[in-house]
């Protein structure tokens, strides 16, 4: 049996603004992915959390990820650091803390902490 060699293309496209990728036409980002396969999670449990992105897809990002890994790594520092200015950002505002502390106030109180 001869099985057709094709490419199959890399389920990545960039949003704009941002430069945001994402997985396929989902929202699910490269970061989440890669994210979870640094913490140890398998192909199969990265597909069952984010159902929107098939196992397929999952298997193909990864693959990516290994063959490109300084590219990708790059990009996912530069998206820290963005994450990381966008969060000091919102901290630094009038009121913030006081509104997480109200906010933080309203969670229940898990059964495990008491």
């Amino acid at each position: 049996m001869n099985l057709p060699a094709t490419a199959d293309p890399v389920p990545l496209r960039t949003t704009e603004p941002g430069q945001v990728i994402r997985i396929g036409d989902t929202r699910v980002t490269l970061d989440t992915v890669i994210g979870a396969f640094h913490r140890g999670a398998t192909p199969e449990e990265i597909a069952q959390d984010y159902s929107a992105v098939a196992l397929a897809d999952v298997y193909a990002v990864i693959a990516y990820y290994l063959r490109h890994r300084s590219e990708v790594d790059n990009y996912l520092s530069r998206r820290a650091r963005e994450h990381a200015a966008f969060r000091a950002q919102i901290e630094s505002r009038p009121g913030y803390e006081d509104l997480r502390q109200r906010l933080l106030a309203r969670r229940p109180v898990s059964s495990a902490a008491t």
